[in-house]
């Protein structure tokens, strides 16, 4: 995330609504990825000193969980980032608007990283084909409204699913540790998903289905199969040699995603790093390479200040020379998603 300012000079952070040195409103504009600050001119319109003008999304007006701006001539009421939602939890039950507001500061989160990376990308309203769409969406486990039915998070056919359970703290920690999972986030489930969705554009490409087939095996394989061996017996004793987490063995797809997901995680860590001078390098202009290195040092930093302050790992995983190079191919592959069309 790079930094980002108030008119006034002070910092302000990417789910800032104002500014709490100068009271300044505040709204993020996700056409050139820049907070801006704004005064009101009229009938809802908000203005910049340079007098661009904007309208708040419709969802930041009416529920409070949205700081992105719409451009004032845009017929749509939703910014770009909340055009990408299919479903949204009940606002009628308690505690839906709080867990919305943390499903969409992950989604804003990974909306910013792709746009920032110049991958295609484009809601499932506008192209029902290669589009993508989010349902966030609750199950029995959290209310008895919807008893007997279960959500798991996941991909399928365009739709990003996020349970919404994992925007509450509590559950989504007894659901790691039930899972022995060292690491659960919103975001990091977001950026798992999304590279599924991005395997879906690259499947037709020949060469990176090659390298894929190499690097992580056959994406043929039975799923379902493999899936119920991990949960029954366990992962392999040595993934730790292959894998960046036991996840990533269950399966060829499961271990793209989760190496995606750390990708993006990466990029965005390096980028904020950069931006707040913990590193000098032009992010940009490393090779993959010299990218994964800056993140290991960095990771060890960030995990000796967690342990220092009495906090579990910041980044509980390792990037040996087999992650690495599945690492590379990823950069790779979004060089070749980088020259699909679909951009905005």
């Amino acid at each position: 995330m790079k930094r980002l300012e108030c008119s006034c000079g002070s910092q302000v952070f990417f789910e800032s609504r104002d500014c709490v040195h100068c009271g300044m409103e505040l709204g993020f504009d996700p056409v050139d990825l820049e907070m801006h600050s704004l005064s009101v001119a009229a009938d809802g319109v908000l203005e910049t000193a340079e007098g661009r003008r904007y309208r708040l999304c419709a969802n930041g007006r009416e529920w409070d969980v949205c700081n992105w701006l719409c451009a004032e001539e845009d017929s749509h009421p939703l910014c770009w980032g909340c055009q990408f939602n299919r479903t949204v939890p009940d606002l009628s039950l308690p505690g839906n608007i709080q867990r919305w507001w943390v499903l969409e500061q992950g989604k804003k989160r990974l909306l910013y990283t792709l746009r920032s990376l110049g991958l295609p990308l484009v809601s499932g309203w506008q192209d029902p084909e290669n589009g993508l769409l989010l349902d966030f969406i609750e199950d029995g486990r959290s209310r008895e409204e919807y008893a007997e039915s279960f959500v798991s998070t996941g991909f399928a056919g365009g739709v990003i699913t996020i349970n919404t359970l994992e925007a509450d703290d509590v559950a989504r920690v007894a659901v790691r540790e039930q899972m022995n999972e060292p690491y659960r986030t919103v975001l990091g489930h977001l950026r798992h998903e999304s590279g599924h969705y991005y395997w879906a554009r690259l499947a037709r490409d020949e060469t990176i289905r090659q390298g894929f087939a190499e690097l992580f095996g056959d994406e043929t394989m039975d799923y379902a199969g493999a899936l119920d061996r991990h949960y029954r017996e366990g992962p392999s004793p040595d993934w730790r040699k292959y894998y960046i987490s036991a996840y990533a063995s269950v399966h060829p797809m499961e271990d793209w995603a989760e190496t995606w997901g750390h990708y993006l995680h990466i990029q965005d860590a390096l980028e904020t790093a950069a931006a707040y001078g913990v590193i000098r390098e032009d992010i940009a202009s490393l090779e993959v390479g010299e990218r994964i290195g800056r993140w290991r040092d960095l990771s060890i930093t960030l995990n000796e200040l967690n342990r220092s302050v009495g906090r579990g790992d910041a980044y509980p995983f390792v990037i040996n020379h087999f992650v690495e190079s599945k690492l590379a191919f990823i950069d790779t592959a979004i060089r070749r998603l980088q020259q699909q069309p679909g951009k905005r």
